[in-house]
């Protein structure tokens, strides 16, 4: 259930990383937070682009480097809490992105953060043998 779990996690991390740098570029940007980019020397673009091969590199790396599975799957799970907080500035400013486009379910949106952190950490641990 574990390889099951890692490999679907796999798959969907290399198509959202993929989709940073193709497809939903402006989508993505409206989950950059004003802060990040605000007297950087960053855009919101370039924080999307560097999301995004970032997850890509989590997809390939959860099934390439087995050995080192339960590091990346911690790396990961930290991934989701540091992007959480463009989640919020998405739903606080009211920001519309990938059909979130009511308070309602950006708020909704929010729940689904842990899931992700959990599904991380959960598919990525060795069994006790």
């Amino acid at each position: 259930m574990r390889t099951v779990a890692r490999w679907v996690l796999a798959t969907a991390m290399v198509f959202a990383g993929l989709s940073h740098l193709f497809w939903a570029r402006k989508d993505f940007q409206a989950q950059v937070p004003d802060a990040l980019v605000e007297g950087m020397p960053l855009d919101r673009d370039a924080v999307v682009v560097a999301s995004g091969v970032v997850e890509v590199a989590f997809g390939i790396a959860l099934v390439a480097l087995p050995r080192e599975r339960g590091r990346i799957g911690a790396l990961l799970a930290a991934f989701f809490v540091a992007v959480f907080p463009g989640n919020l500035d998405q739903w606080r400013k009211g920001r519309s992105a990938f059909g979130l486009d009511t308070d309602r379910r950006r708020f909704v949106r929010l729940f689904f953060q842990p899931v992700l952190v959990a599904w991380a950490w959960w598919s990525t641990r060795r069994t006790a043998v």
